[in-house]
């Protein structure tokens, strides 16, 4: 499917309905790294009914603010990686264990007590719903094997490094079905890549590329700094990132908005797309459409308009659903003004 120049996405999640979820204790803890069913206001014989209606109402929503590149909005989720991780064997989930979040708190994470194995297709039904249901490019997205590495509490493996290779044949066999469910693009959240860079340096980019291996359509990896209405103090640039620039991954998707970031670190990432956040997610003030063309322009001199995607900052999910609408809005027609304005360059 072709895309405009400066195509609109989201990064992965939408604001998920106030009748769907619990949305005050959603935001009042951390992100859950374990189960978390309390949260869902529906009981459970009509939970996937109603997550699947949700899930209708999500992507009417990025239609209609029009958007170019389609996500399910993680609708059916708890957070972004505790579906997956939570699905896999090798995994205690009736026992959890404890880690440190990246912000230093403690949180309950899976147990691992043996093999990291994927035992089926976790995403493929989500994919195969949301490409019955718009036509535009679709997205899915699907946990990194560093990040769930660092959500974890190993009781098995001899070192973290063996268990992230685990979870990257896990994530590969994922991506692989993502695919071939009828995604155009896999995303892999890899958000601890930024948070702790030591390892990812040292053994964090072989997981990655090994959970790409033999990927069939467009890659993207997330990095960001925490969700903005969790994490508020942001730092004005990524401690990790022109690292991927040898990776297999097609596409980077970064956050701008609210750290001010000094977008002269594209320059270390040539060849890659760019998925560039332009939302401010710290407010649910809607940006005006020339705010947001302003930050589209500020990453112009080092990263060209084609290889360029416009998004949100991360945690979307978080924001008054009527509020994500109205940045929605705000975002695609930011783009229409930096796309006329190449147009006529």
């Amino acid at each position: 499917m072709s895309l405009p120049l400066l195509p609109t996405s989201l990064v992965g999640s939408y604001a998920q309905p106030d009748w769907l979820i619990d949305r005050r204790k959603l935001a009042a803890r951390f992100p859950p790294r374990t189960r978390a069913k309390e949260l869902w206001r529906v009981a459970a014989e009509w939970l996937d009914e109603a997550q699947d209606d949700a899930t209708i109402l999500a992507i009417r929503d990025q239609e209609r603010a029009g958007l170019d590149i389609i996500t399910d909005g993680e609708i059916r989720r708890e957070s972004y990686s505790n579906r997956f991780a939570t699905a896999l064997d090798g995994v205690d989930i009736d026992n959890p264990g404890t880690a440190l979040d990246r912000s230093g708190h403690p949180n309950p994470v899976p147990r691992v007590v043996g093999p990291i194995r994927r035992r089926r297709p976790v995403g493929d039904a989500d994919v195969r719903f949301l490409r019955a249901h718009t036509d535009r490019v679709v997205k899915a997205t699907v946990p990194g094997p560093y990040t769930m590495s660092q959500q974890a509490q190993n009781d098995y493996y001899p070192s973290p490094e063996a268990m992230a290779m685990d979870y990257a044949a896990a994530v590969n066999a994922e991506v692989r079905d993502l695919f071939a469910a009828g995604a155009d693009i896999v995303q892999i959240d890899e958000p601890y890549m930024q948070a702790r860079p030591g390892n990812a340096r040292a053994w964090g980019l072989a997981a990655l590329d090994r959970a790409l291996e033999g990927a069939t359509g467009t890659t993207a990896v997330h990095l960001c700094f925490g969700y903005a209405a969790i994490i508020h103090d942001r730092p004005d640039g990524y401690d990790f990132l022109s690292e991927l620039a040898g990776t297999a991954v097609d596409q980077i998707s970064i956050e701008t908005a609210q750290s001010s970031l000094d977008c002269s670190v594209l320059e270390t990432l040539p060849g890659k797309v760019i998925i560039l956040g332009v939302l401010d997610l710290s407010s649910p003030d809607a940006e005006s459409p020339e705010q947001v063309a302003g930050r589209i322009r500020r990453a112009l001199p080092y990263a060209d308009a084609g290889r360029i995607v416009v998004a949100p900052d991360c945690g979307l999910k978080y924001m008054p659903r009527d509020a994500a609408f109205r940045k929605m809005q705000a975002m695609v027609e930011g783009a229409k003004i930096v796309r006329t304005e190449q147009a006529s360059a």
